[in-house]
């Protein structure tokens, strides 16, 4: 199913990774003490800036900062809605 929504400019869908649920131990981690996930995988990308070409495309993984985008919800979804430049690398 198609996303029916299109990043502006230098913007970038990013539909983040789940966040652990268990430690390498094997102890379940409550919802209440789990870190945000700092990674994710691009699903929509924006056309760029005049003087600026995208570097992401769809599909790419990245990580990008702890707080870095807006928090969106599509089709029951959670996804984030960020500039190119809050995106530090991608994996």
């Amino acid at each position: 199913m198609a996303l029916k929504i299109q990043p502006l400019s230098d913007r970038v869908l990013v539909e983040p990774q789940e966040a652990e649920t268990k430690t390498a131990s094997g102890l379940f981690i409550p919802d209440s003490a789990k870190e945000k996930p700092q990674q994710g995988k691009v699903v929509a990308v924006g056309k760029g800036k005049k003087d600026h070409d995208m570097t992401v495309k769809v599909g790419d993984k990245v990580l990008y900062g702890k707080y870095s985008g807006s928090e969106l919800k599509l089709d029951g979804k959670d996804y984030l809605i960020m500039r190119e430049d809050d995106i530090l690398a991608i994996i």
